[in-house]
C-alpha cells in the first residue's frame, strides 16, 4: 500500500523503521521542523527527519502540515494510506478526512487519551498498557479502533524501559492493520481516562502524597522529563530512581540517615536513589552526599 508517514519523537522513528522494512514503505515522511534542544540550545532535526533521512525517504518539515503547500505535497504523493505517530500536531479539515488514515497509540483506548499515555500508566499503577491502531477524529483518540495489543507494566519499569517496548509493539500492530485491513470499531463510552500532558506541578514529587505514587512518578518520568525534590530553601534536586523506605520521616524533609537520601512523604519516607543537581550530571545518591549534598542534616 501506498503511505505518507506522520511522525515526530524516537517512539515514532521506531514505528517508521518498522513500515519502512514492510511493503507499505512511505513515499513521503511529514515531521515537525527542527528546533533547539539540549544544554546548548543547537538546533537539531527530530528523530523521524534523522530516521527518514537515513532510510532514503524524502521529507518534508512545513511548519504546518494543515497549510495549503503541506497538503499539496501530500496529494502529489498519493498515498492509498496517512499512517500517524507521535507527531505532536493537530490534525484538522480537510486533511483529516482526505485519505484513510491509522493512527497508532500507546495505550488500550479508552484508556489514556492524550499527550502523555505512557507516564500515565505508570504513574497510576497500572499493571497493563499496550498500542491501539485507530482513526483519528477532531475529538482527541476518540476514534475507532482496529487494533489493539497488550503490554505488561512491570514492577521496575520506567519511561526508557517500557516505551521501546510499546514502540515495537506499535510498528507490529500498524503493519498488521495495513497487511489485514481489520474493521474498525467504535470506542466504548465507558472507562475513559485522560493522559495530560506532563506540566510542571507534574513533575514535584509532592510529600502530601505517598511514597509509592511518588516512586511511580519517578518512573513515569524517567528518563526523558524528570521528577524532582524540593530541597530547603527552594532548589530542585532532579530523581532518576527511588525506593520506598520503612523509615518515616515529616513529609517534605528531606535529610541524610545512615548513609540514605531520604524524602519525608505522606506515610513513609522515599530513598532517593539516583539525583541530578541543578545543572550536575545524575549520580547516585552517595556521591551527591559526598559533595553538594553535604549540608545536609544527619539524623
Amino acid at each position: 500500500m501506498r503511505t505518507v508517514y506522520l511522525g515526530t519523537s524516537d517512539f515514532a522513528a521506531t514505528v517508521l523503521r518498522r513500515v519502512a522494512d514492510s511493503d507499505h514503505t512511505p513515499a513521503l515522511v511529514v515531521t515537525r521542523p527542527d528546533r533547539p534542544r539540549g544544554r546548548g540550545r543547537k538546533l537539531a532535526a527530530p528523530p523521524v527527519a534523522v530516521t527518514a533521512g537515513e532510510l532514503g525517504i524524502e521529507l518534508i518539515q512545513p511548519d504546518s502540515v494543515n497549510s495549503a503547500e503541506a497538503r499539496a505535497l501530500i496529494a502529489a504523493a498519493a498515498p492509498e494510506a496517512v499512517l500517524i505517530c507521535a507527531f505532536g500536531a493537530l490534525i484538522k479539515e480537510p486533511l483529516l478526512s482526505a485519505y484513510p488514515m491509522l493512527n497508532v497509540h500507546p495505550s488500550l483506548l479508552p484508556r489514556w487519551r492524550g499527550a502523555a499515555p505512557v507516564e500515565h500508566a505508570i504513574e497510576a499503577g497500572d499493571a497493563v498498557t499496550g498500542v491501539s491502531i485507530m482513526r483519528p477524529t477532531e475529538e482527541m483518540d476518540a476514534g475507532p479502533v482496529c487494533l489493539q495489543g497488550k503490554e505488561p507494566i512491570e514492577p521496575d519499569d520506567d519511561y526508557g524501559s517500557l516505551a521501546p517496548r510499546l514502540a515495537a509493539l506499535g510498528g507490529e500492530l500498524l503493519v498488521q492493520a495495513l497487511d489485514t485491513r481489520p474493521p474498525f470499531i467504535e470506542q466504548p463510552d465507558e472507562g475513559v481516562t485522560i493522559a495530560a500532558k506532563i506540566g510542571a506541578d507534574d513533575r514535584r514529587l509532592d510529600p502530601d502524597l505517598g511514597a509509592e505514587a511518588l516512586e511511580r512518578r519517578v518512573r513515569a518520568l524517567t528518563p526523558h522529563i524528570g521528577a524532582y525534590a524540593e530541597l530547603p530553601g527552594g532548589e530542585r534536586l532532579g530523581v532518576r530512581r527511588a525506593a520506598v523506605s520503612e523509615q518515616s520521616l515529616e513529609p517534605g524533609d528531606v535529610v541524610a540517615r545512615g548513609g540514605q537520601l531520604l524524602l519525608g512523604t505522606a506515610d513513609r519516607a522515599l530513598q532517593l536513589l539516583e539525583v541530578a543537581p541543578p545543572g550536575g550530571r545524575p549520580m547516585d545518591a552517595a556521591a551527591y552526599l559526598r559533595g553538594r549534598g553535604a549540608h545536609l542534616v544527619e539524623v
